[in-house]
């Protein structure tokens, strides 16, 4: 069964309360609810972890080396100048996909960079928390049709 790891950073954990017009009005407890229900009818096994330091989502991302087949990412602040979390991401070893709640390309002109982008597999942004579905039920098409490759 595939393993994916479910990452947010800074500021996610205060969804639901933060700014919902951009971020949504789901908590992230419900964001993650989503997930494991898109993660069930696939059939693929999710772990969700939220932190605002740099630091202990990279520590995440290395005690899961080896032991998970993708990641999904909502880095939070962090996609503008988290180099060392990009870092980390490399590391891995394994499919990564970008997500973002609201569009960051309709806001400010300095949320429109990522340090992240080029080293992920894609980017899904502005859909709330079907962003995070939808990189789903895509890491899960990609690791199924590399496994058959």
């Amino acid at each position: 069964m595939a393993r994916f790891l479910v990452l947010n950073g800074p500021n996610i954990n205060i969804l639901g309360r933060r700014n919902p017009g951009i971020y949504g009005s789901k908590t992230l407890d419900e964001v993650n609810q989503e997930v494991a229900n898109a993660a069930a009818r696939l059939g693929v096994e999710v772990d969700f972890f939220q932190s605002n330091l740099e630091g202990e989502l990279i520590d995440i991302i290395q005690e899961n080396w080896g032991l998970i087949d993708g990641i999904i990412i909502n880095p939070g602040a962090l996609t503008h100048y988290g180099y060392s979390l990009k870092d980390g991401l490399i590391d891995s070893g394994v499919p990564v996909v970008e997500v973002h709640l609201g569009n960051p390309y309709a806001r400010e002109d300095w949320r429109r960079h990522s340090v992240i982008t080029d080293i992920a597999r894609g980017q899904i942004a502005g859909f709330g928390y079907r962003s995070y579905t939808a990189a789903l039920e895509i890491l899960t098409a990609i690791i199924g049709e590399e496994a058959a490759a």
